[in-house]
């Protein structure tokens, strides 16, 4: 939800933008409770993969941020282009689907086009999100005659469904992937987030990006995960812990973006800034702890646009960061005795 001053809003814009809102603010609200024990993870989860070489090990780390995601596309372009070796993708909500994906075989042009042609939103966002509101009383209809289910506006197992049709079925077990990989989401029974790196990729991936209050929480074994974005959005620490020698992050987050009095009329605006300002806070720590930092420019872009120039804007942002920091990765590299 970009921050423009209101001028008329169509009937159906309002209605997302006020659902936007609210769900946005309920995790606001989570963030702000839960911050105190962002970095309290689970350090006994340690991965065997990257153990298995004597050579530097490169993880790669995707941070969170809806739409803005499209970016970690363009990075992984450039990366690709340029013959740099990942042994490891670590993610978080959009990062670890895109990651996830990539490190099951998917290909840059298939990223692509789920973004440019709207395939991941449509798949995420089941039933127009003004329908799904308006349908609210219909759903909630079980709980008066005492069926128990999580709250939440979305199942998400669609969007399970359609991560799994994208990846042969030789690679839909984590553990089974071209490349190590591991989702963060968070655990809301004990309050820690977790790196996901076994069972079902698209299970996993439905359960680091179930945004809460928007998306039901996702049940795997004896945990019930959300976002792993309310506690850690930039998981560099788990790359660490998978046995990470090198970490290049990508935060689709812009503190430093320069707020203006104005842009605060819109309806969700002022939760947005917040959101954006807690994330760069509790990552702060995460994204000092990377050895590279790549920052696409797509501020501008909102958390759950569905516009397919946004998109594009995004990969390219992605391309160019990318880019911009080639040089100083290929001197982290020869740092490391680790060549292309």
């Amino acid at each position: 939800m970009s921050m423009r001053l209101p001028g008329k809003v169509a009937p159906e814009d309002l209605i997302k933008r006020v659902v936007s809102a609210l769900f946005l603010g309920a995790l606001v609200a989570i963030l702000c409770a839960r911050s105190a024990s962002a970095l309290d993870g689970d350090d006994d989860q340690v991965s065997h993969k990257l153990k298995v070489s004597n050579r530097p090990q490169v993880a790669l780390v995707l941070g969170g941020g809806g739409a803005r995601g499209a970016a970690h596309v363009g990075v992984l372009k450039i990366l690709e282009q340029e013959n740099i070796p990942i042994n490891c993708i670590v993610g978080t909500n959009v990062g670890a689907v895109v990651g996830g994906l990539y490190s099951a075989g998917i290909s840059i042009d298939a990223l692509e086009e789920m973004f440019t042609k709207k395939s991941l939103m449509r798949s995420y966002l089941t039933v127009p999100l003004k329908l799904r509101i308006l349908a609210v009383p219909l759903l909630y209809l079980p709980r008066m005659v005492g069926e128990r289910t999580y709250d939440g506006l979305y199942r998400g197992n669609k969007f399970r469904n359609f991560l799994n049709k994208y990846v042969p079925q030789s690679e839909q077990d984590l553990e089974d992937l071209k490349i190590a990989f591991a989702a963060v989401a968070l655990d809301l029974v004990s309050g820690k987030e977790e790196a996901i790196k076994a069972g079902n990729l698209g299970k996993a991936l439905q359960a680091s990006s179930a945004i809460p209050v928007l998306r039901k929480p996702v049940k795997m074994d004896d945990k019930l995960y959300v976002d792993g974005g309310v506690m850690c959005n930039l998981p560099v620490r788990h790359a660490r812990e998978m046995g990470a020698d090198i970490v290049i992050a990508v935060d689709l987050d812009d503190p430093q973006r320069q707020a203006r009095e104005q842009d605060f009329s819109a309806i969700g605006s002022v939760t947005q800034r917040v959101i954006t300002l807690h994330l760069a806070n509790i990552d702060r720590a995460q994204a000092a702890e990377a050895d590279l930092l790549i920052r696409p420019r797509v501020a501008d872009i909102g958390l759950m646009s569905s516009d397919k120039q946004d998109a594009r804007h995004a990969i390219e942002a992605g391309e160019r960061a990318a880019l911009d920091t080639i040089e100083d990765i290929r001197k982290l590299l020869e740092k490391f005795h680790v060549s292309p």
